[in-house]
């Protein structure tokens, strides 16, 4: 396993259960209490968590978005740069929750676009930006996640059309689903693939394969896949199947 994996899934745990033992996610992940040692002593120097007698604990309020933000920059950078080559000025694009969204935003500095999102870190990003037409929809705020969730952001959804839809995602199965871990986001990222004429999921490699409790949509509602590495052989057949283009950042995958 990744030691990026690693850490997402010991920061998960932590957060669902409160202090964990180093035995404890030894056992979970199926590595050597050494290995969860190094984490933990990795996680701590980024601030994601405190190291106590015998394992480790998340401190009430830590933000996932920070979290998460801070995982893989160059990566979501490289994936970024590629995703923002597709667009042409004058164009609208519907930028979807979460962090390689937010490095695409910053790719569009300048630009002549209207940006549609729910993504309040997008928003914060380009709302100075007077070349950009900036699209914010309704919604409840989801202070950690930095997002706007619920039936008005959908509603807004129905009423709107973009060019491009820019799609994140928790992980894609081999068989190409696009999946999410949080189940009250999957509503808003449907409404979304259905305003978008072309839908890209931006991916790095870490997302390959990936898993989440709720399935997005399935490797036929996309039109592209743009990542960092070569997909994994099940997964292109998958995608080469339905016909997605796979864009690997200086490449692309037929």
């Amino acid at each position: 396993m990744l030691a990026e994996r690693r850490h997402q899934l010991i920061l998960r745990a932590l957060r669902a259960g409160g202090p964990a033992a180093v035995t404890d996610l030894s056992e979970q992940l199926g590595v050597s209490p050494a290995t969860i040692r190094r984490d933990l002593v990795k996680l701590e120097e980024d601030g994601l968590l405190t190291r106590v007698h015998g394992g480790a604990v998340v401190e009430e309020g830590d933000q996932p978005f920070a979290e998460v933000a801070e995982v893989r920059v160059n990566e979501k950078d490289a994936i970024a740069e590629r995703a923002a080559a597709m667009i042409e000025d004058g164009q609208s694009v519907l930028l979807d929750i979460g962090t390689t969204a937010y490095r695409l935003a910053r790719q569009l500095h300048g630009r002549r676009l209207t940006v549609i999102t729910s993504n309040l870190v997008v928003y914060e990003e380009l709302a100075d930006d007077e070349g950009i037409e900036l699209v914010l929809l309704g919604g409840m705020v989801r202070r950690e996640y930095r997002s706007l969730v619920g039936f008005l952001t959908e509603d807004n959804l129905r009423q709107l059309h973009a060019d491009w839809l820019f799609l994140g995602t928790s992980g894609v199965r081999p068989g190409g689903q696009v999946m999410d871990t949080t189940v009250v986001e999957v509503p808003v990222k449907r409404a979304m693939i259905k305003a978008g004429e072309k839908v890209v999921l931006l991916a790095d490699a870490a997302k390959f394969p990936g898993h989440g409790m709720a399935k997005v949509c399935g490797p036929e509602e996309l039109d592209a896949v743009v990542t960092n590495e070569s997909v994994d052989a099940v997964t292109r057949a998958s995608f080469q199947e339905a016909g997605v283009e796979v864009v690997v950042t200086g490449t692309v995958q037929t």
